[in-house]
């Protein structure tokens, strides 16, 4: 199976996603904010990285930037899992790089669906 990388501030959001995860037998790493994400990125080279938007220090939107920019990091793809549920926000993530959009908080199923898709 493959390791997921997810990133979020918030732990009972965090716990959420590991769980779906962990659920359909993915490794899973974790981050507590967009920096420890870039840095994780880096170091752990995860298959997918599941990535929240509103966060301090580094938001979701800039370290999906970085990782997707960075030629270490540059083909990991990058699901943006966040509350932000304007078109607007939809087209900036896609434009930072991110492979999916999904709003929060995920129906399991499409969470499940697009992973899959995305790891092919």
């Amino acid at each position: 199976m493959a390791k997921i990388l997810v990133v979020d501030d918030s732990p009972t959001q965090l716990t959420n996603l590991v769980k779906i995860v962990q659920g359909q037998g993915h490794d899973v790493v974790t981050a507590s904010n967009g920096m420890e994400g870039v840095q994780l990125a880096r170091s752990e080279h995860p298959d997918l990285i599941l990535m929240d938007v509103v966060m301090p220090e580094l938001n979701g939107f800039q370290a999906t930037r970085k990782i997707t920019r960075d030629p270490e990091t540059s083909s990991i793809p990058v699901i943006l899992v966040t509350t932000k549920d304007q078109e607007t926000d939809k087209v900036w993530g896609e434009r930072q790089g991110a492979v999916g959009y999904i709003i929060k908080p995920p129906q399991e199923s499409e969470l499940i669906a697009k992973i899959n898709e995305v790891l092919g």
